[in-house]
């Protein structure tokens, strides 16, 4: 396997969760989970402005957070980078004990696939 390849996959050491989905990790990095568009927390610029289109459902917001924090805190997390984003956070697959964080939260009805 490719030196890349096993780097891309690394185990993640997971720090404060943002929101539904974003996430630092310990040394500070910011990751946007690939895939998925969860609630904005009541402090997003997305919801002042309403032009920016930001899905403000404040309470669904807080309960899309907790349980991705619930998820990462269920077993060892692993990280497959994939690029970055406008705001310069890494974009990433997540996933702990072979199960994808995305799909997780979409399966719960707390997030939704991103379009």
């Amino acid at each position: 396997m490719p030196i890349l390849a096993i780097l891309a996959a690394a185990s993640l050491c997971v720090g404060p969760v943002h929101d539904g989905d974003t996430i630092r990790t310990c040394g500070g990095e910011r990751i946007r989970i690939a895939n998925i568009d969860a609630p904005e927390m009541r402090n997003s610029p997305k919801c002042r402005d309403r032009r920016r289109n930001g899905w403000c459902d404040y309470d669904l917001a807080i309960r899309s957070r907790d349980a991705l924090a619930a998820f990462l805190a269920g077993g060892k997390a692993k990280i497959h980078r994939s690029g970055k984003d406008r705001y310069g956070r890494t974009i990433a697959t997540i996933s702990v004990r072979g199960r994808d964080a995305g799909e997780y939260l979409i399966a719960q009805g707390l997030a939704r696939p991103w379009r």
